[in-house]
């Protein structure tokens, strides 16, 4: 599997064409701060970051707890839009037999998103996956290539909230991960989590 990081992904905003420096993998320095700036992450997680823990240790703690499914959630809103979309879309390609044609259609449209990360690519992806008929894996993660900065649509200029693309990133992996075996589960999840962990060691 290719864990390569996207051109640009390390930029974390979309539609520009201009070379910028490296700026980190993360939205925040600290859990504390991320739930603090985005509450509705803990509508979805019964974990708590702790005082003076970092994002890796708290990874490592969600892994290992009865819930690991929560690093999965707090991965989709801890990582810059671009970078979590990359990871989501990383995670749908590790499960290909459960995407049927459309999907992978739609995954492959977000992969030239998130290598040519450009307002009127973001447009056209968040156009089809706003027309399909279900909301499947890929269809989520379009949607969040849409909602990850800039307007919804050229006419469009109200802001998305930023929980709208990590929300719809985490209904993605793990609606993906509900699709496979359950004896396979784990060992889908275990491999989500080790590529997600590249991003805080990215940081």
């Amino acid at each position: 599997m290719n864990k390569t990081l996207p051109p640009g992904a390390l930029h974390g905003v979309d539609d520009s064409d201009k070379t910028r420096p490296p700026s980190g993998a993360l939205r925040f320095e600290t859990p504390q701060d991320l739930y603090a700036a985005l509450p509705q992450l803990a509508e979805l997680t019964q974990h708590r970051p702790r005082d003076g823990e970092d994002a890796m240790v708290f990874m490592g703690r969600l892994r290992s707890s009865t819930t690991p499914e929560e690093a999965v959630t707090y991965t989709a809103f801890a990582a810059l839009p671009q970078m979590a979309i990359w990871w989501g879309h990383e995670c749908l390609r590790c499960m290909p037999d459960v995407l049927d044609a459309r999907d992978r259609e739609i995954l492959e449209m977000v992969g030239g998103w998130v290598s040519t990360p450009t307002k009127d690519l973001r447009h056209r992806v968040m156009k089809e996956a706003l027309w399909a008929q279900t909301r499947s894996p890929a269809v989520m993660l379009g949607l969040a290539v849409g909602w990850s900065g800039g307007s919804i649509a050229p006419n469009d200029p109200a802001p998305v909230p930023a929980y709208r693309a990590p929300r719809s990133i985490n209904s993605a992996v793990l609606s993906c991960l509900a699709r496979a075996d359950l004896s396979r589960r784990p060992i889908y999840l275990a491999r989500f989590i080790d590529m997600a962990e590249s991003l805080y060691r990215v940081y």
